[in-house]
């Protein structure tokens, strides 16, 4: 399955608006004008006005009608989410501003965007010679989350995988092992997650675990294992144990890979597109149409 299909799939709905965010940065800016060209969605830029108008007219968008500069100063990232949280825009996108500073913003008690207890990180990755979407979650958000953190860290990359067409997913929790075993706390939770879908606490998926890594990707590895799931090498979703092994499989996957990859903040009132300043402009693309398939739910 390619990434160009998430765009394809989104030109083709009602366009969404866009929130930038400090939106005075080239790959950003790059990723507007692809956007754009592909009919993805319109946006609001907020920065410095003097700034934007020099870049708009760097990328040939100064007359674009999917494009509105709202001069905002510092408070960028207040404004942006304050067009959200009113319905002025559809989806939140970080520009040339920390991870924190927005977050900051997002979860204002005020005017923020927090909607469950738990906001987590999913990526969509398109790994070469491999026939489905793989889903990872969560690289950038929850440090280690305990059992409950986990449940709702599965239940938003379950809802993102619906958006773009993955009806029943298949989560595969991660550990190093595929047995349960009492001092590794990765593979307890794991069994608790796999019950609590078995018993309808976690729905419109099916969960098995504890899996290693090769079990979950691979029918092979897990057929030498003995290993007998609906999952086993088959998996859609691997919810890592903790951020550490998140962050690494992520980028273990793009560097060593060559995948490539769309990712967002969900669990909030409207997706938030929170790519890396170091992202490509490709990579910020394919998180928007990941962005607006989430908000058309």
């Amino acid at each position: 399955m390619k990434l160009d299909m998430l765009i394809d799939r989104a030109a083709l709905q009602p366009k969404k608006t866009v929130a930038v965010a400090v939106a005075e940065d080239h790959e950003v800016m790059e990723a507007v004008s692809r956007s754009i060209q592909a009919g993805l969605a319109k946006f609001l830029l907020f920065g410095s006005a003097e700034k934007l108008s020099d870049m708009l007219k760097e990328y040939n968008l100064q007359e674009s009608k999917d494009i509105q500069v709202r001069a905002s100063g510092t408070q960028a990232a207040e404004m942006a989410v304050k067009a959200v949280r009113s319905g002025e825009a559809d989806v939140l996108m970080k520009g040339n501003i920390s991870t924190s500073a927005i977050l900051k913003e997002v979860l204002n008690k005020e005017y923020g965007l927090r909607k469950g207890k738990v906001l987590s990180h999913v990526a969509v990755f398109e790994v070469p010679n491999y026939d489905r979407f793989i889903f990872v979650t969560d690289v950038a958000m929850n440090i280690a989350p305990d059992l409950e953190q986990k449940a709702s860290i599965l239940h938003n990359a379950v809802e993102v995988a619906r958006s773009i067409g993955v009806d029943m997913p298949k989560v595969a929790p991660i550990a190093a092992v595929e047995v349960v075993n009492p001092a590794m706390q990765a593979t307890m939770d794991a069994a608790l997650l796999t019950q609590m879908n078995r018993r309808g606490q976690i729905q419109n998926c099916i969960v098995d675990g504890p899996l290693a890594l090769d079990n979950a990707v691979s029918k092979l590895a897990a057929e030498h294992k003995g290993i007998t799931s609906d999952v086993a090498g088959e998996a859609d979703i691997l919810l890592v144990p903790n951020i550490e092994t998140g962050n690494v499989l992520y980028k273990s996957l793009v560097y060593f890979a060559n995948a490539k990859v769309g990712a967002i903040i969900a669990g909030a009132k409207a997706p938030i597109v929170l790519t890396s300043r170091s992202d490509s402009a490709e990579a910020k693309v394919y998180s928007l149409a990941l962005a607006v398939a989430t908000a058309s739910l």
